[in-house]
């Protein structure tokens, strides 16, 4: 009997040690639960967010005119000085440009005329004949710049008559007008190698 009592006790003993165990590691469970919650919660309050930037890219344009007066009176009379004024307008609003004129002459112009002379301000282009740049500031109106100097032209005093009679086609003088952005453009050669084709 007396033995009986030791196993009882005993299972006694392991059973409460057991549940003394359970207790231990029920509590020990419990805190890593509130310890990990109480780490989660303390993340969640250090974290941060920017607002949001947003970049709306607008456009951009040069945009230019060629114009010169109606009506001139191009009647050649050997020694005359006729009015013929070109002008190039940069628009408002355009971006800084180079701004070039190329100036066409008829085979027979030389024949017929002294040779136009090209207003201050212009530059040749280099190693290109009769094409001419300026470089132009952005601005918020019209910028205009006349081509030819004193708006004129001369009939060669060596025309005759008889010249003019056997004129098969009255010469000419053409201007066009172009332009290309100075951003991202190194030079008004670069440039004009962009433009030459339009």
């Amino acid at each position: 009997m007396k033995e009986d009592m030791r196993r009882t006790s005993r299972a006694r003993r392991a059973q409460q040690r057991k549940r003394r165990n359970r207790r231990i590691a029920l509590t020990l469970c419990v805190m890593f639960v509130v310890l990990a919650a109480s780490i989660g919660g303390t993340v969640a309050w250090l974290t941060d967010k920017t607002g949001t930037i947003t970049n709306t890219f607008t456009t951009s344009n040069i945009d230019i005119d060629l114009t010169e007066s109606e009506n001139l009176d191009l009647k050649m009379v050997p020694g005359k000085t006729i009015t013929k004024d070109p002008v190039a307008t940069v628009k408002a609003n355009s971006e800084a440009c180079y701004l070039f004129v190329k100036v066409e002459k008829s085979d027979n112009y030389d024949t017929f005329m002294d040779r136009y002379t090209i207003e201050d301000g212009w530059n040749s282009v280099s190693g290109v004949n009769d094409v001419y740049y300026r470089a132009v500031p952005a601005s918020t109106t019209d910028v205009s710049f006349p081509i030819l100097k004193d708006n004129t032209v001369t009939v060669k005093t060596t025309v005759t008559k008889e010249m003019m009679k056997e004129l098969t086609s009255a010469p000419t003088l053409k201007f066009t007008a172009y332009a290309v952005q100075q951003a991202n453009v190194a030079t008004p050669e670069a440039a004009w190698d962009l433009a030459k084709d339009l």
